[in-house]
Formats: structure tokens, C-alpha cells, sequence
């Protein structure tokens, strides 16, 4: 990838998490196993697997099925400004039709670590981790010449202060009074 200043760097890109759908149900077991890697993602299968009561190799086949699955993935978490990517921001994308085009284009740049379609006043919300405020810029343009984006508004990272991947995997009820895992 270029950069404003024409100084290269690659961001390897995770998988896609594609569109919200039903969850996945999960057991006690799913639970305390994302539970336990969302809290240290090199915990020994071992540990995990004696703090649960089950045996390791129970932990890694489950572990081995999340990941299939699409529910886990296991990366280092850095604050992006701390590495010297000194523009991150939040976009919000109002597209003139149907966002799909729209999302499929710009998750396909590498300075979008997130890409989501949303309901209200814009249609996607994108953040992006730039090098410079020049990088940034050429981005944001990128975006805006995009068929189908109608506009655009860019909410520049002054700071960095949470960013925390540790919300559990909860069971909450769904709309038919049933117990599901959120993963």
C-alpha cells in the first residue's frame, strides 16, 4: 500500500465477519473458552481446558470449530496511533442506492480496518488507519469518488482512550424467549 508521502506498508486483512444473522448457539463450554482468550489470547489450551474441567483436546476441537466457524479470531490489538499511524478516523458514508456496492468497495482498501452498513443518518460507517493527515486525505477522496456515495463525513482520532475486545460471550434471549450465546 502507498502513502501520502509515497512510503509503503501492507496490513494483512482479516476475514470477512459477513452479515448479521442468527447467532450461533453456544454452550457453557464456547462461553468460558472465548471467555478466557478474550482475556489473554495465549492462555495454554491446558489452562483454559483445567479451569473449565474438560480436557485439552475438547478445548482445542472447540477452539479449532469457533475459528471455522467465523466466531473467533486471535490477533495482537494495537493502538494504531502508539505505532506511528498518526490519522485514524471514523467515516460516514450516505450512499445514493442499495450500500452494498458501496461496502464491497471500500472494505476492499487496505486502510479500512472497519466497515459495517448502519441505520440511520449514514449507511456506512468506516474507520480508517492512515499513516498522515495527507494519507488521510487521499483516502477520504478515494471514498467520496466511489460510485454511489452520495457524501461523506470524516470524524478525525484526536485520541485513542478504549478500544476493548473483551465483551464476553453473553446469552441473551431472543425474540422467541430462547437462550442464545452472543458471541
Amino acid at each position: 500500500m502507498r502513502t501520502g508521502d509515497g512510503r509503503h506498508y501492507s496490513k494483512p486483512q482479516p476475514p470477512a465477519h459477513g452479515a448479521v444473522g442468527h447467532a450461533r448457539r453456544l454452550d457453557a463450554v464456547d462461553r468460558a473458552l472465548i471467555e478466557a482468550l478474550q482475556q489473554n489470547g495465549r492462555e495454554s489450551f491446558r489452562r483454559i481446558a483445567s479451569s473449565v474441567g474438560v480436557s485439552e483436546g475438547t478445548i482445542r476441537a472447540r477452539y479449532q470449530r469457533l475459528r471455522e466457524d467465523g466466531i473467533v479470531h486471535v490477533a495482537a490489538v494495537t493502538n494504531p496511533l502508539g505505532l506511528g499511524f498518526e490519522a485514524m478516523a471514523l467515516v460516514g458514508v450516505r450512499t445514493s442506492g442499495p450500500p452494498e456496492s458501496v461496502v464491497e468497495q471500500i472494505a476492499g482498501l487496505e486502510e479500512a480496518d472497519y466497515v459495517v452498513v448502519a441505520a440511520g443518518q449514514f449507511d456506512v460507517l468506516v474507520e480508517l488507519v492512515c499513516v498522515d493527515r495527507r494519507h488521510l486525505l487521499d483516502v477520504t477522496n478515494r471514498i467520496r469518488a466511489l460510485t454511489g456515495v452520495a457524501s461523506t463525513e470524516t470524524f478525525v482520532y484526536l485520541e485513542l482512550r478504549k478500544q476493548l475486545y473483551d465483551w464476553g460471550a453473553r446469552v441473551v434471549a431472543s425474540s422467541d424467549g430462547q437462550a442464545s450465546a452472543n458471541g
